[in-house]
């Protein structure tokens, strides 16, 4: 990635999380690789990019004295959440070697009432109960505590599609995406989070942001962020 840093040196990109500047980014994607979409430097991805500008601006993240359990921790945020002075950061795998506790999502092993702020993207649609796991992360976090659980979404889809009979792994990657995918999202997602105990907000950050920082931070142009509160 570093020759990537240097043959991509320009100003036409920014990454939000790591500040570095690029020509483009590097492309990106399991099946049909992105373009523009993988910082060289920090490994951001837009998912993240859009992740760490929406909790700059519209949470009390960087602001407030937070206990944070963050699942499957996504390789550019560790380290800088790690130095943040306000959190109390915990980093949580079932088998990643990045995370300091190896945990089942279906079993957290913390007591009820415990984290401000629960983190879980892109995992949702690994697990094999996956509302029984939302509730999970619902239990752990103290009454207005907050989540953010983003999964991949089919915007085509009114309703999210799974199918446990479905065992053969090209099967499970031409309809789930991933052989290792229980579900396909749908529309429906934040009714699944609901299901959870969630009370689900859907926002529309990236849509209502202007055109220019979008491309200037290369965000993802239709993603929903939905943010949980437990009340």
């Amino acid at each position: 990635m570093k020759m990537y840093a240097i043959v991509l040196r320009g100003n036409k990109v920014t990454c939000s999380v790591c500040g570095s500047h690029f020509a483009k980014f590097v492309p990106y994607g399991r099946l049909e690789p992105r373009e523009n979409a993988l910082c060289p430097h920090c490994l951001a991805l837009e998912r993240h990019r859009l992740m760490y500008l929406y909790l700059q601006q519209k949470t009390n993240f960087f602001k407030e004295n937070l206990k944070v359990l963050h699942v499957a921790p996504e390789y550019c945020f560790i380290d800088r959440f790690e130095k943040m002075k306000n959190l109390d950061y915990i980093t949580a795998d079932i088998e990643s070697p990045l995370a300091k506790v190896k945990m089942d999502l279906h079993h957290i092993p913390f007591d009820d009432n415990t984290f401000d702020v629960v983190f879980c993207n892109h995992v949702l649609e690994h697990v094999e109960d996956d509302v029984h796991c939302i509730n999970e992360m619902r239990r752990v976090v103290k009454p207005n505590g907050w989540a953010i659980m983003q999964s991949p979404q089919d915007w085509a889809l009114e309703t999210t599609f799974e199918d446990k009979t479905i065992t053969d792994p090209k099967e499970r990657e031409r309809l789930f995406k991933q052989d290792d995918h229980f579900r396909i999202y749908g529309k429906d997602y934040h009714k699944r989070l609901e299901q959870g105990g969630w009370k689900v907000t859907q926002d529309r950050f990236v849509m209502e942001m202007p055109k220019d920082l979008v491309e200037k931070f290369a965000l993802p142009k239709e993603e929903i962020i939905y943010f949980c509160e437990k009340k």
